[in-house]
């Protein structure tokens, strides 16, 4: 199939992979416009769908963005033609945060990452004590070395650390009234728009001793809900880059859902524990190495992700291709 036969159905296929991607708090914060003259999509931040309180700086929304370039990248390559992707490609225009060109005819790559991007949602439940196997713990850092990142299996000592950082994370969120309200905002049942995550999508409430899964839902349930059994010795991964720019935010979220497609290929359910990293310092404690002296860093925390086998669960709704389409010169 050459690039000059892209029909309006293969369009929105392509766009419909691209907005399958995790986003946070399914904020969905992303815009499409097909270029039809170089045949290239346009990946624009949706910047009314930040997080003014979460993300002040923009981060995590352009973590999401990358995560659907990379959806983008696999799809059109699944379509028979290679992706070429630029990052930030015009300095003055900073919401323009990709491009996508489709370039020459290439071999489709092997279907099972098309095929898990339709099939990858977080899981928000207990996952069992069934240890990754070594051949997948390497074929999921080999995926985020492919896209210029990096993923360590911390030691139970370690991973022990990281929750700890990740529930102060969740109890400052609870205590911060802005934040807490706009985490909150975005719990809301199905409707037209398909943005917001439906309170049944959150998984079981716990008293947040075992697993410190982000409460967005404490408010529906004022007086608690019994206790959960998650995991006692989960696994966590950390995803990390040499750099903090905004490229490198791109990167890590292309990084970050490559590592999730690749688990997801082998039936391993994943939840994203981002709640350290909406904190300065927390974040800052993430990335330090184990038993490094205090300010010293091993690149930049991106995303701490829990792996494990267990239930899908629910997934959240997401927009129409249509929905996020640009038309004509935006």
């Amino acid at each position: 199939m050459s690039a000059t036969t892209l029909d309006a159905a293969t369009l929105e296929k392509l766009v419909s992979a691209a907005v399958a991607a995790p986003s946070v708090h399914n904020t969905q914060p992303w815009r499409f416009r097909l270029d039809p003259d170089t045949v290239t999509l346009e990946i624009h931040a949706a910047a009314e769908r930040g997080l003014r309180h979460i993300d002040p700086f923009g981060r995590a929304l352009h973590v999401s963005v990358g995560c659907a370039v990379l959806n983008l990248r696999v799809a059109v390559a699944h379509f028979g033609w290679e992706p070429v992707t630029r990052l930030l490609p015009r300095p003055g225009a900073p919401r323009l945060l990709a491009v996508v060109r489709f370039g020459g005819s290439a071999r489709p790559n092997a279907p099972r990452l098309y095929d898990a991007l339709w099939r990858r949602h977080s899981s928000r439940f207990p996952f069992s004590e069934r240890p990754l196997p070594a051949g997948v713990r390497v074929e999921l850092t080999d995926a985020a070395l492919a896209e210029g990142a990096w993923l360590t299996f911390p030691s139970p000592v370690e991973s022990h650390r990281l929750l700890l950082l990740t529930r102060e994370g969740e109890r400052r969120n609870n205590s911060s009234a802005g934040r807490a309200t706009e985490s909150r905002h975005w719990v809301r049942e199905p409707d037209l728009s398909g943005l917001g995550m439906p309170a049944w999508t959150l998984g079981p409430q716990d008293f947040r001793e075992q697993m410190p899964m982000r409460d967005f839902g404490a408010h529906l349930h004022p007086g608690g809900l019994p206790a959960q059994t998650f995991e006692r010795h989960p696994t966590l991964v950390l995803l990390s880059t040499a750099h903090d720019r905004r490229t490198d935010w791109l990167r890590a979220g292309q990084a970050l859902e490559r590592v999730l497609l690749v688990a997801t290929s082998h039936g391993v359910r994943a939840s994203l524990l981002h709640q350290a990293l909406e904190w300065p310092d927390l974040r800052e404690q993430l990335a330090a190495a184990p038993g490094a002296a205090p300010g010293s860093r091993h690149g930049h925390a991106q995303m701490l992700i829990r792996l494990g086998y267990g239930p899908t669960g629910p997934s959240t709704p997401r927009r129409l291709a249509r929905q996020t389409l640009i038309e004509g010169d935006g």
